[in-house]
């Protein structure tokens, strides 16, 4: 069974879509979000839980915020959910704009779960953000700044490096596999300034939502302000305004600027997807929903 992959970049509109293509085919849908999997992060993440409906997701607030959730678990927990979905005669509709996640999953990646490495961590825990990222980049191609945004980050990625240096037997297991063949991936196409202007537009509106009073509720939940700022974004920026690092209007300010070049780096990977051989069918973001399904459903036959 062939089932559709509607991705594209934060603000495009891709949730939506992907409900109205679930409600219409029968299906259910698969998160490929990074942020999405924790509990108690809402706003901050977009969840729009309300845009679902009755339609069934999965891979949303499955882990507790804090907890550091991975590739190897998305794909287990991925793989999982499309087995039960088309086990139960439904269709599976993955949605998100996290690439690593998307591209991991349609290409057929193996992961071997990866140990902490308490002796590793503790060697590296008094070296500087700048020290790590140049260690890192002596052991492997950084294609995005993802994992050196914080000293957290590049330590697991040093630690993942690691442990694929010392048993070579399994890394082999990370090589790229064949695409799968029953995933079409669907883009949203949204022109730059659009975007941007939606970007900026929720921004402010998420903001009047609550979102600052979230971001503290977490903290005085008790989860450390580093842990909060390891998810980037608006869990970074408005953790370090709270502990009073950034002014509002700072935290505002280099926020909105933070997400715009998240998105391009967002249409970076996509366009790099294009480049090692995986087909994206481009639709406008502002297609009428029952258009946009009848594409997809196109798209959907043999």
């Amino acid at each position: 069974m062939k089932y559709p992959v509607i991705t594209g970049p934060t603000a495009s509109g891709k949730t939506a879509l992907a409900v109205a293509v679930a409600s219409r085919l029968n299906g259910e849908i698969i998160s490929a979000d990074s942020r999405q999997i924790y509990t108690g992060m809402d706003l901050g993440t977009g969840k729009d839980i309300d845009e679902y409906g009755s339609v069934p997701y999965h891979l949303i607030d499955i882990a507790p915020a804090g907890y550091k959730y991975n590739l190897f678990e998305y794909l287990r927990d991925a793989r999982e959910a499309l087995d039960d979905i088309e086990r139960r005669g439904k269709l599976p509709v993955v949605c998100g704009g996290t690439g690593m996640y998307l591209e991991a999953l349609v290409r057929g990646t193996r992961l071997p779960q990866v140990p902490e490495n308490k002796a590793l961590r503790a060697e590296l825990q008094s070296k500087s953000l700048e020290e790590l990222t140049d260690m890192l980049r002596a052991m492997k191609t950084l294609h995005n700044s993802t994992d050196i945004d914080t000293a957290k980050r590049a330590i697991r990625a040093i630690e993942i490096q690691t442990f694929y240096h010392n048993n070579p037997q399994l890394s082999q297991s990370v090589a790229p596999g064949e695409p799968d063949s029953r995933a079409v991936i669907i883009g949203v196409e949204i022109d730059r300034e659009t975007r941007r202007q939606r970007i900026s537009a929720r921004l402010h509106a998420r903001i009047a939502a609550g979102m600052i009073d979230e971001v503290d509720s977490l903290l005085r939940s008790g989860i450390a302000p580093e842990d909060l700022i390891y998810y980037g974004l608006e869990y970074k920026f408005i953790t370090r305004h709270l502990t009073g690092e950034l002014t509002l209007q700072q935290m505002t300010d280099g926020l909105e600027i933070a997400i715009h070049q998240f998105a391009k780096r967002q249409m970076t990977w996509f366009r790099g997807m294009e480049r090692r051989g995986f087909t994206i069918h481009w639709l406008p973001f502002d297609m009428p929903k029952d258009e946009f399904v009848q594409q997809v459903i196109t798209l959907l036959r043999p």
